[in-house]
């Protein structure tokens, strides 16, 4: 059920993501309703467009903790786990792959976007980045109500304030949906996560009968 989980999250994502890619130029919106539109825009950083450093330490970063949830998703299935906890986590991984699979490979299979053509697919390795270089295309924008900022706020008095601003993608979703559900439900399984505790239980050999017949 993992695999399945993880498997159909990076379908629908990179689906949806290359549909946006090829049909719709940088910056461009579609209006579904006053407070949904279908907008494209590409970020080099982490969920809901946000920033973190060097961009190739971010993709090297996400490698480690996918490798890392990949095998204690696989230990806790091998232990008969919880299956809702091993589907939020299954989620969480989904996720960070999805988003992974643009920084390896888009900058490679595509040329770069712009608000004045479609992108496309070039020959492998032509693209408009090296491989971890890649750009995560973001589309669901979700601006639930707009409104300015009072003049005698401190900083941003008289501002234009949009609530939600972020643009988010498929994979960022099933991020926040999962950690959010895992903190409600789970947060006892979270806090006894220690990868030291499952490589010594892989290690350990169960004590024979024989033995604790010589010790009595």
């Amino acid at each position: 059920m993992a695999v399945l989980v993880i498997l159909a999250i990076l379908l629908i994502d990179q689906v949806i993501k290359i549909w946006v890619k090829t049909s719709m130029t940088l910056h461009e919106s579609i209006h579904v309703t006053d407070w949904f539109y279908i907008t494209f825009i590409e970020n080099n950083g982490m969920a809901f467009g946000m920033q973190l450093g060097s961009k190739i330490v971010l993709s090297l970063f996400r490698v480690a903790a996918i490798a890392l949830l990949g095998y204690y998703i696989w230990h806790l299935v091998r232990q008969h786990a919880k299956t809702g906890y091993i589907i939020c986590l299954s989620m969480v991984l989904a996720g960070a792959a999805g988003n992974l699979i643009d920084c390896m490979f888009y900058g490679l299979v595509f040329n770069a976007s712009s608000p004045f053509y479609l992108s496309y697919f070039v020959p492998f390795g032509t693209g408009y980045a090296p491989f971890l270089m890649g750009k995560v295309v973001d589309m669901f924008y979700f601006p639930l109500f707009e409104t300015d900022w009072p003049s005698w706020v401190p900083f941003v008095g008289g501002d234009h304030f949009v609530f939600f601003s972020p643009v988010f993608n498929f994979a960022d979703v099933c991020i926040s949906v999962s950690v959010v559900w895992l903190l409600l439900f789970y947060h006892q399984e979270i806090s006894k996560i220690s990868f030291t505790q499952v490589a010594d239980q892989k290690d350990q050999k169960p004590e024979s009968p024989n033995e604790g017949k010589q010790e009595e």
